[in-house]
């Protein structure tokens, strides 16, 4: 009994034992923290921008672009033609995605049905020019004519439809121009001193009518502003309306007409239409009175 008893005690027996044992642990977490901090320390670190003045910093900030690898676009090389699914995702999604508009949703074979029978071309003429809250082209004009052929191929063949991939036109020779220019009539000479030249009376731009801002809204505007589709602030909604009145007209004006890409939706570039520029900055007027 008594060597079992032994085998069970603590081996600390003392408070000096206890002292002993209380200090060491100290001491060996101490050379731990200590060990620990040389270790990380060892190596200088330098945070953000603390050699930003250097030579080799000022010489990469100063380089050409050229010097990066960038390649400068050439304006007059030939367009580069989107593909079906990246036109879709980037333009079409946000209406036919959803069914926003009425649009026909993708893979919805019920809606698509009495379009696809309609015919190829007839798709394409509407997609193209626009139909009801369908805006020409999906509301971006810069779109090549067969990209958005692609496009409509692509959702109707998501819907049962079995159409062509469109063919790019093959590029037409330009005419050669004669290199010797045509002989000029003889002019013959004024037989009367010439007469000093009025001046012609300078252009005068034509003046919007009164309601071209609610025109413009009621033709291509209230298909999405009528309902709030896309994340369009409705007609009249003071409360959508607030915070981007009061970015300013300028920069409303500037969404308006180059389009605006935001988090909860897309703003086409003139919604889509084909106006001038003060009859949709008239539209964005109209717009904004009606929510103040």
């Amino acid at each position: 009994m008594s060597d079992a008893h032994n085998e069970h005690e603590s081996a600390i027996r003392n408070p000096k034992q206890l002292v002993a044992a209380v200090a060491g642990f100290f001491l060996v977490t101490v050379i731990g923290i200590i060990l620990l901090v040389s270790f990380v320390t060892t190596n200088k670190l330098t945070g953000a921008g603390t050699d930003s003045q250097s030579a080799q910093a000022v010489a990469a900030r100063v380089r050409p672009v050229a010097d990066e690898g960038y390649t400068l676009k050439d304006v007059n090389a030939p367009k580069v033609l989107q593909a079906a699914e990246a036109v879709y995702t980037a333009i079409c999604a946000a209406c036919h995605t959803s069914g926003a508009a009425g649009a026909p949703k993708l893979g919805d074979s019920g809606a698509w049905a009495p379009r696809i029978a309609q015919g190829y071309d007839t798709l394409v003429k509407h997609a193209i020019e626009g139909i009801r809250a369908m805006p020409a082209k999906g509301g971006n004009p810069d779109l090549d004519d067969v990209e958005v052929a692609r496009a409509v191929v692509y959702l109707a063949n998501q819907s049962g439809a079995k159409f062509k991939e469109p063919e790019v036109p093959a590029v037409q020779p330009a005419v050669a121009i004669a290199a010797t220019p045509a002989a000029a009539p003889p002019v013959a000479a004024p037989s009367v001193a010439a007469q000093p030249a009025v001046a012609a009376p300078a252009a005068v731009a034509p003046k919007l009518a009164a309601d071209a801002g609610k025109n413009l809204y009621s033709a291509a505007c209230v298909a999405c502003h009528g309902a709030g589709i896309a994340g369009a602030p409705k007609f009249g909604d003071k409360a959508a309306w607030a915070p981007r009145i009061a970015q300013g007209a300028s920069v409303l004006y500037e969404h308006s007409i180059k389009g605006f890409q935001g988090n909860a939706g897309m703003m086409p570039p003139k919604g889509g239409s084909s106006a001038s520029d003060d009859e949709v900055k008239a539209a964005v007027d109209y717009m904004a009175n009606a929510a103040k």
